[in-house]
């Protein structure tokens, strides 16, 4: 299992054990994270499911795909670590990854 940490736009926090091979919003979602709605489910279809990840795992988590970045133009207050939650698979190399729900979604 694999560590996610959330924190809600209330500064709530809600440590998560991911399965690799899922995605940050999956758990996400299975978890009960206020603020991450995912209304298309994963499919990259909205942005709904947007976080910041914090700077010290940005490298790690990568850089928006071509796609992602299109649907990011619809999302609340982008920043240089905007990443769509749907679109950040969880690995072992995430253990211990730290994202933040804005405070409203797109």
């Amino acid at each position: 299992m694999t560590r996610l940490t959330f924190f809600a736009h209330d500064g709530a926090r809600f440590d998560v054990d991911a399965e690799n091979g899922s995605t940050v919003m999956e758990n996400a979602i299975r978890n009960a994270v206020p603020g991450i709605e995912a209304e298309c489910g994963g499919a990259c279809a909205c942005a709904t499911c947007h976080v910041y990840v914090d700077d010290e795992w940005t490298a790690e988590a990568g850089e928006p795909s071509p796609m992602e970045e299109d649907m990011l133009d619809f999302a609340y207050d982008v920043r240089p670590t905007s990443r769509l939650s749907c679109q950040i698979k969880v690995r072992d190399e995430l253990d211990g990854l730290v994202v933040r729900v804005p405070e409203r979604q797109g």
